[in-house]
């Protein structure tokens, strides 16, 4: 399979290694120095485009991909005001997307492992959940995406929370989101469910980048002669759970 890499940090130097390790190639890569670089005619040399960039180039570059009929893995978060937008015109130029907020295999199970636990507590109100999610300095977004898609679960399945706040003053309907940001710390993910008598929590935390670039390949090749829009329910085969 050749590979386009739109954005060549850390996590897309950790894709390429597993990704050539597993016999495919890199045919393109693309950062801030030689953005120039990314048209058209050049992203089509590859199979399949990962995406790993910035909020603020995020949609851009997946639009770009989609109009070059190139099946685009997008791990980038902090631009979902604009998922609709980007569905549709997936769907206008019959293109494939496959957008996670975190491709980590032990992240996706620990987002099944949170909706069984959010139905279980559903009738239990003297329980408060609450979330709390650590990353990086560098991370640019917060909440984190993976913060974000845990809270939009269990908003699903609790009756005493309205929305989720990021921020230090909640209301009693609100589900807080705590955002630390530490040196070092690749991402953890706690979710809290606290009563007068007692706690219950699950965490996840990621020892390295490893997880998530094995992810975003399995993704890749999961896409890969596929047309339409796809979640890493499907490729990890949990959409019947």
């Amino acid at each position: 399979m050749k590979i386009a890499l739109i954005g060549y940090g850390k996590m897309g130097k950790a894709i390429e290694e597993i990704a050539i390790a597993k016999g495919h190639s890199i045919v393109l890569k693309i950062q801030t120095n030689n953005i120039h670089e990314f048209t058209s005619q050049t992203i089509k040399q590859a199979d399949v485009a990962i995406e790993f960039t910035n909020p603020n180039s995020a949609f851009e570059n997946v639009v770009k991909c989609l109009k070059a009929q190139v099946p685009v893995v997008c791990g980038t978060t902090g631009w979902l005001n604009k998922k609709d937008e980007i569905e549709k015109i997936c769907k206008q130029e019959n293109g494939t997307l496959l957008f996670a907020s975190n491709f980590s295999i032990g992240v996706n199970l620990f987002f099944e492992l949170n909706i069984f636990l959010s139905k279980l507590m559903s009738n239990h109100s003297e329980y408060n959940v609450m979330i709390e999610e650590i990353h990086h300095t560098q991370k640019k977004d917060a909440p984190s995406g993976t913060a974000i898609t845990l809270a939009e679960q269990i908003l699903q399945h609790t009756i005493n929370k309205e929305k989720w706040v990021n921020n230090p003053t909640v209301k009693a309907d609100e589900l807080q989101i705590i955002s630390k940001r530490i040196d070092t710390v690749t991402g953890t993910h706690k979710i809290k469910y606290e009563s007068a008598i007692d706690e219950i929590e699950i965490i996840h935390t990621a020892h390295n980048r490893q997880g998530f670039a094995k992810g975003a390949i399995l993704a890749a090749e999961y896409i890969k002669d596929k047309k339409g829009i796809f979640c890493m329910k499907e490729v990890l085969g949990f959409e019947n759970f």
